[in-house]
């Protein structure tokens, strides 16, 4: 395998976590026989900085010559707290996704036994809960047009627009993805209220009639979804909404794993496949060496079977990861007390482990080039 990973830390915490990330890929090329060509662009706080622009050209040029983009997180106090600012990081992040065509998001929500303890939740409501939320990523509010001020500042409007091809599109997805799993759905909607959910819901209940009746579909109101994801997780398979929603309930659901640092997920569609934790940049860890790395490392095992197609890899790197937190080696957001392990020990420990548990790769057939 001779793949070229496009490298894009961000703001934050980003270079900190990304780095843990790159010594699994690493490990699995010294194990595999794989090469693994990395190519560095800037984005986010430190792409305005540079250029002026969030997501420079110069970076979706590396992206598009890329077999996949390893992206850390991005964003910056002096944004957040600046309303007025013409030019934001996260505008960086709706560029790359328009850009590269990246209509689904899929983050896989999954508890881990060693930490059942730390979810605020219950034991018994979050052990065993597996589910996936697939989120539409390059329509709705996010993108909708006409949005504005009115001439007097008093009143602001974004509009919320959807075709039925953006909707077909990623809940074929979704179906897909049941199939695979338990074979059940829930698509999540406002359709008493909102226009664009009741075509959501046309949309989705045509698609499933003509080409998926064998998969389990239910629908649920947002606000409905949001209660049940916490008080019967076990209940979900696979979840698609829209693309604010979708922002709003993966972020509620990532607490039911015991912290939001663990959740890798996965960017797909038209170009090159980005593969990044669900966090944000955490400014106030940067430079600490105390950021959770296990969220980047295990969107580097998506990055494996989603954009290589290498299952093995893929599954040695989760191996990795469950194994550091059942032997303790952790950051201090899920440690116990007094015996947290700094970003950098959690990825030397990974990356380790890959190197003394190894059982063969995909095919089988790789060598160093």
């Amino acid at each position: 395998m001779n793949k070229n990973i496009a490298v894009l830390a961000g703001d934050g915490i980003g270079p900190e976590v990304v780095d843990q990330g790159l010594k699994a890929v690493r490990a699995i090329a010294k194990k595999c026989g794989h090469t693994f060509h990395f190519e560095e662009g800037i984005m986010g706080a430190c792409a305005i900085d540079q250029t002026g622009n969030p997501y420079p050209d110069k970076t979706h040029e590396l992206c598009m010559r890329s077999d996949a983009v390893l992206f850390g997180a991005i964003g910056h106090p002096r944004f957040d707290h600046d309303p007025t600012a013409k030019v934001r990081p996260e505008q960086g992040l709706l560029a790359m996704r328009k850009k590269l065509g990246l209509y689904a998001n899929i983050r896989p929500i999954s508890t881990f036994s060693s930490l059942l303890h730390k979810s605020p939740l219950k034991t018994e409501l979050v052990e065993g809960a597996d589910f996936v939320v697939i989120r539409e990523l390059t329509g709705g509010i996010y993108f909708g047009e006409p949005r504005g001020r009115s001439e007097n500042g008093n009143v602001a409007f974004d509009s919320c627009v959807y075709s039925k091809e953006e909707i077909i599109r990623v809940t074929r997805l979704a179906f897909e993805y049941a199939r695979k799993r338990r074979n059940k759905v829930t698509a999540v909607d406002k359709a008493n209220i909102l226009a664009t959910s009741r075509l959501w819901r046309e949309t989705v209940q045509a698609l499933h009639a003509a080409e998926y009746s064998d998969v389990e579909l239910e629908f649920l109101y947002v606000d409905n979804a949001a209660m049940q994801i916490v008080t019967w997780p076990k209940r979900f398979d696979v979840i698609v909404t829209e693309n604010l929603f979708g922002d709003i309930l993966t972020d509620e659901a990532s607490v039911i794993t015991g912290s939001m640092g663990l959740l890798p997920s996965a960017s797909i569609g038209v170009h090159t496949s980005v593969f990044e934790p669900i966090h944000g940049s955490y400014p106030q860890a940067a430079g600490k060496n105390i950021a959770n790395p296990l969220g980047t490392i295990l969107s580097a095992a998506l990055m494996f079977e989603y954009a290589f197609g290498a299952d093995k890899e893929a599954g040695l790197i989760r191996e990795a990861c469950v194994a550091s937190m059942a032997a303790g080696m952790v950051t201090e957001d899920i440690s116990e007390a007094g015996k947290a392990h700094s970003t950098s020990e959690v990825g030397d420990w990974i990356a380790d482990y890959i190197l003394k548990h190894y059982d063969g790769c995909s095919g089988g057939q790789y060598r160093q080039r």
